[in-house]
């Protein structure tokens, strides 16, 4: 990889470097401290630099691995973590512009669109966060790219990187159906498309499977690369949240984990009875967990709370916080809310293809990235939605609401 279009063009450097300053001026001015999920990440990765116990099957830990393999170079500290973090956020912006260059679109449009990407406000914040978000797409860009690109292997190297993905969110590891339906519709060779898919999924399984081999030590019984599923289904599935987000399990009523045998199982055990309790109450309540569902997917890309967590321990008072989440926020919607709509048009053409049999005409670019939002997207309406879920979707969006406003400028379609 050359970074042609970085040596090609010195606004790209240009807009680069600035989004490399922001980030460097916000860790220095605002003092992130991690909290929640973001405290076991730091603490998981100390451990691993101590040589203690990485994690304990409960969720998934291949962000504090990485991380803690620099804490064992570098030390562990906040500092050493968020320098990764400014690694990471310049190294995404990089991968973009080189993914930009492998799609038809003239000069200009690269410019702006990667303008847009490097300046959004969570691509400067996030340098605070001991955030997953951030390791996890720069690996879905690298997928991305070894997808758009033409090598003999590429369909095992793409399994290895969905692995490692998998390892860092669970979840990840449906890409390999992503890479079926974009290959199936493009291409519309439906033995391909498969053959291709399952060497993916093949040689993720291949990647995770040390990981699982340890959990499944761990635990005395077979056990995924995390536990936590069934928690995350569990309360946010229940006829007590009202909200779509986080609550507490004991707060559910009849609580599964106030029962003695939730209490004496061990952790793949209680995963699978959450689960079971959690399905079981989606089947019975489908029209509030399609309620529930919509209410996560606003709270995933609506709101911008990840605002707050960027401010977590700082010096910043209370009204400073709200005016950073205000402008966040504002700036989220204006990119976001044209980008949703920008997609859900481009589907009605992917469905018309599909009726005329024409999917083979589609940009390819434009079909993969639409892909990749309904696969966040179901994954987010059947868990759990928070402002975060949204950060590796960016690209996504602003490249949609680039389209739709170039289509309304020329007229032209998508």
């Amino acid at each position: 990889m050359d970074f042609y279009s970085l040596k090609k063009y010195k606004y790209n450097k240009f807009v680069l470097l600035a989004g490399l300053v922001f980030s460097i001026i916000w860790i220095l001015l605002v003092d992130t401290k991690p909290f929640s999920d973001f405290q076991y990440y730091y603490d998981v990765a100390v451990n691993v630099a101590s040589g203690l116990q990485w994690g304990n099957t409960y969720t998934a830990v291949g962000y504090s691995i990485i991380l803690g393999g620099l804490f064992k170079i570098f030390g562990a500290s906040l500092m050493t973590a968020k320098i990764f973090n400014i690694f990471l956020i310049t190294l995404n912006s990089i991968l973009f512009i080189e993914i930009l260059d492998r799609v038809n679109l003239k000069d200009l449009d690269v410019k702006i669109i990667f303008t847009l990407f490097v300046l959004f406000p969570n691509n400067i914040f996030y340098a605070g966060l001991i955030a997953n978000e951030l390791i996890f797409t720069t690996l879905l860009f690298i997928c991305t790219l070894v997808y758009f690109s033409n090598f003999k292997y590429k369909y095992m190297v793409l399994g290895i990187l969905t692995g490692i993905n998998t390892i860092i969110k669970p979840f990840f590891i449906v890409f390999f159906f992503a890479i079926f339906l974009v290959d199936l519709l493009k291409e519309r060779k439906f033995l391909a498309a498969s053959r291709n898919s399952l060497i993916v999924l093949l040689f993720c399984c291949i990647t995770i499977s040390p990981w699982i081999y340890r959990n499944t030590k761990l635990v005395g019984q077979f056990t995924y690369v995390s536990n936590n599923s069934g928690i995350v289904l569990y309360i946010n599935n229940n006829s007590q949240n009202d909200t779509g987000r986080w609550m507490a399990a004991s707060d559910v009523e009849n609580s599964v984990v106030e029962t003695q045998e939730y209490i004496n199982a061990n952790m793949t055990e209680k995963n699978k009875m959450l689960s079971a309790a959690a399905k079981e109450w989606i089947a019975a309540h489908p029209g509030e967990f399609l309620n529930l569902g919509m209410k996560r997917l606003s709270n995933t890309f609506l709101y911008g709370d990840d605002a707050y967590y960027s401010a977590n321990g700082s010096s910043l008072t209370d009204a400073q916080k709200d005016q950073l989440y205000t402008y966040t926020n504002n700036y989220r919607k204006f990119i976001f809310q044209p980008a949703i709509l920008c997609i859900l048009l481009y589907s009605i053409i992917i469905l018309w293809s599909i009726i005329k049999r024409k999917t083979h005409m589609l940009n390819k670019f434009n079909l993969y990235t639409a892909v990749l939002f309904y696969m966040f997207t179901v994954i987010y309406f059947a868990t759990e939605g928070q402002g975060r879920y949204a950060f590796p979707m960016i690209f996504i969006f602003v490249y949609y609401f680039y389209l739709l406003i170039y289509s309304v400028i020329t007229r032209q379609k998508v």
